[in-house]
């Protein structure tokens, strides 16, 4: 019921959009983990886990744990080749009380920009993403200043995370009518349980040629399966208030049922939970990434062998039917 190519490495690499970035197809993020909610230690070797199982792209942003996340990571990359890895970064909450050090303006990216080099420890990073829509400020001021520090060097490419369509479009029509480099990628949350991108997102994305670099494919770990009927397992994530806020928030009746019947249908398929979430993301070829956090090297391990799977089309007719059933 599942496929995966064993003629080549384990990790399975695609291309981002229609760019010449390629990344592998599981990622490494640091949000809610590194920098705070995962012991140093630990962290790093999780990074490096992830890095010898075939990991190239490594996701952060300058609001994770205030810039710790960043800093955590430079620790570890410094010890790799930088032309290796596919480091991504963002920008745009508040970094401090600071009226400028927030936002998409031309002043607060460039700021935040040269401030996550310092910490990355790195003269440039691979994609450098506008963590949110900022609608105070001209999407034109945004563009042209993303377009300056990809000609700069201090990015390759510039992305964008939790836009709309209609906002997608925007950015791409005063690229193209300015002559500045256009975005190549999307960063929405995608999983089983959160579709909304399917809807217009997608299909936009597709068609101009933005690759999707999704976060919480898992739902915050709903659908590892170690929350089943809603146990919150001693030390885990559901635990905490400060990061388990969102997971709570996916909790529900409805879906600890899914999870159940998804569980059965990844042991008949013989594999875990996870990697059949995963797998079923990247069924999408415009999912170029599908970025995971772990708080132990071992759930890296497990995810990375959801790379390279192919699901047969009557799998994914079952999945959608779980997926359907209230």
């Amino acid at each position: 019921m599942a496929e995966k190519d064993d003629s080549g490495p384990s990790m399975a690499y695609r291309r981002v959009g229609t760019s010449g970035l390629v990344v592998s197809e599981i990622a490494l993020g640091s949000w809610l983990t590194y920098g705070g909610g995962v012991h140093d230690d630990v962290a790093k070797e999780c990074i490096r886990t992830a890095i010898e199982c075939g990991v190239t792209f490594l996701d952060t942003a300058d609001v994770y744990a205030a810039g710790k996340a960043e800093s955590l990571l430079a620790t570890v990359i410094a010890d790799y080749q930088r032309s290796d890895l596919v480091i991504a970064t963002k920008a745009y909450f508040r970094m401090s009380d600071n009226p400028n050090d927030r936002g998409l303006s031309r002043k607060h990216l460039f700021e935040s920009l040269h401030k996550s080099l310092r910490r990355l420890g790195t003269d440039y990073v691979d994609i450098f993403q506008c963590h949110r829509f900022d609608d105070t400020v001209p999407v034109e001021e945004t563009v042209r200043a993303m377009d300056d520090l990809v000609r700069q060097g201090k990015t390759l490419y510039w992305g964008v995370s939790l836009w709309s369509a209609d906002q997608i479009v925007e950015a791409l029509r005063i690229a193209d009518a300015t002559g500045a480099a256009r975005p190549i990628s999307n960063q929405p949350p995608y999983s089983m349980l959160e579709r909304s991108v399917e809807e217009s997102v997608l299909p936009l994305c597709e068609r101009e040629g933005l690759g999707q670099l999704v976060f919480s494919p898992l739902a915050e770990g709903l659908l590892t399966g170690k929350y089943a009927g809603g146990r919150i397992p001693k030390g885990s994530r559901a635990e905490s208030e400060t990061y388990g806020r969102f997971l709570q928030e996916k909790m529900t009746d409805g879906n600890h049922a899914r999870v159940e019947r998804l569980a059965a249908v990844a042991d008949d398929a013989g594999m875990s939970l996870p990697v059949l979430a995963l797998a079923w993301v990247l069924r999408r070829t415009n999912v170029a990434s599908a970025i995971v956090g772990a708080s132990r090297p071992e759930q890296i391990v497990d995810n990375v062998q959801a790379a390279g799977v192919s699901l047969e089309a009557a799998l994914v007719r079952e999945i959608e039917t779980v997926l359907s059933t209230p």
